[in-house]
């Protein structure tokens, strides 16, 4: 049977538990339609946790939980923690109760992208066909590849992981199939280090135990309603025929009819456009005054609009979000006149809407974000209306300069400060 050396690269044919006669590990993949299958998905594990504790080996050991105060949430853990039973988006005070010994590490953004793009750029020296889903994962499609990258998708892919871990210091899984619905399932399935293989002939029998919530696009509303349907498994899902799931749960229903056939024809699709993007904190007590939370909402816009230039994007449109400390989810937004990738075209555009909604109740979190984006230059309509937008803009773009030279902190607004007590 085709067989994989997962350390060191090397193919051979070999039965079950046989070592590598390359390098004698026993870290090996085989299966059947190994040479076969060229649909990936590369997930890097516990991406966040496992830049920090590549940059403080004081940490290899220690259970590490990237994420904001005790009000904050999970952004990331590393399998050390999630021994404890941290996940990913828990509240941070119920993650220190599971693990009170955690190393708690702020998000640092900044180097997680930068790092997300030395992975893509390993990612794109394999194939063309790569398609981002996170900083931090993506689906590649290397069917055709083999005679110039030397091997099979599956070996390519191997030799690429050995390159996170050697040049870069990461982990990561993969996921190999016929396609991106079970390509993204398998690598589900062996974590961390993993590599797993879903093949045609096994997908049918795969699926069948496997619960409806496996399936991309099926949340606890839908897993429900198909339980009161009698439909608990995948392969419950094939007993009903197509028109039947499509009168009950529409478009979805065609979805989960192909699904849970081991069907999926979307393609892997590069460069897959930005619709969004957005910056929010937590408080680490909620939030009353007005004044206290435009002030926050400042650096939210700078961060917004940083992001929004490193990318070439203009926003048309700006959200406001905010959560009061009931949990209840707020979002406001505003279309602008002309689209801008400007902190204080943001700020002008949020603030408004801020100040509406803050009419003494408590709030938890505070959050903006730029949508309807598009890469192309801003237009000029909103420059008749705004003789001061062209003074704005050039401001602005001299503190970026002074900043990039300088470091984030050598020049900010005085919005940004806080209230000096009177004496």
């Amino acid at each position: 049977m085709p067989t994989l050396c997962r350390d060191c690269a090397a193919a051979f044919a070999a039965g079950p538990g046989s070592r590598c006669p390359a390098c004698r590990s026993r870290r090996t993949v085989r299966h059947p339609e190994l040479d076969d299958l060229a649909i990936a998905h590369v997930d890097c594990d516990a991406f966040y946790a496992s830049v920090e504790k590549r940059d403080n080996p004081k940490l290899a050991d220690k259970p590490v939980i990237v994420g904001g105060g005790r009000r904050g949430v999970v952004a990331a853990c590393c399998y050390v923690a999630r021994l404890y039973g941290v996940r990913s988006a828990m509240p941070m005070f119920k993650a220190l109760e599971f693990c009170p010994d955690a190393v708690v590490i702020p998000p640092d953004m900044r180097k997680y992208a930068a790092v997300g793009r030395q992975v893509r750029g390993m990612m794109t020296a394999l194939t063309p066909l790569v398609e981002p889903i996170s900083i931090d994962e993506a689906f590649l499609d290397l069917s055709g590849t083999e005679r110039l990258l030397g091997g099979s998708p599956a070996r390519s892919l191997v030799r690429l992981v050995r390159r996170l871990e050697q040049e870069l210091g990461i982990t990561a899984s993969i996921g190999l199939s016929y396609n991106k619905f079970l390509a993204k399932i398998a690598s589900d399935l062996d974590k961390p280090r993993g590599f797993r293989a879903i093949g045609r002939a096994e997908a049918e029998s795969f699926l069948a135990p496997q619960p409806v919530s496996l399936i991309w696009g099926v949340g606890k509303a839908l897993e429900r309603r198909l339980e009161i349907e009698g439909i608990e498994t995948i392969g419950d899902i094939r007993e009903r025929d197509e028109h039947w799931l499509v009168s009950r749960f529409g478009a979805m229903g065609r979805r989960l009819h192909r699904f849970a056939r081991g069907q999926d024809d979307r393609r892997v699709e590069p460069d897959e456009a930005t619709k969004s993007v957005s910056a929010e904190t937590t408080f680490n007590r909620d939030l009353t005054d007005a004044e206290e939370l435009a002030r926050r909402l400042w650096p939210l816009c700078e961060t917004v609009a940083r992001r929004m230039k490193a990318g070439g994007h203009h926003g048309h449109s700006v959200v406001l979000k905010l959560k009061t400390a009931d949990f209840h989810l707020l979002t406001r937004s505003r279309r602008l006149d002309t689209a801008t990738q400007l902190a204080e075209e943001i700020y002008r555009a949020a603030l408004p809407l801020l100040e509406k909604e803050a009419d003494g109740r408590a709030f938890r979190l505070i959050g903006v974000g730029c949508t309807d984006l598009d890469d192309g230059a801003p237009g000029r309509l909103g420059d008749l209306l705004d003789a001061e937008r062209d003074r704005r803009a050039r401001v602005e773009h001299a503190m970026d300069a002074i900043r990039a030279r300088q470091g984030e902190a050598a020049i900010v607004k005085g919005r940004s400060l806080p209230p000096t007590k009177p004496r």
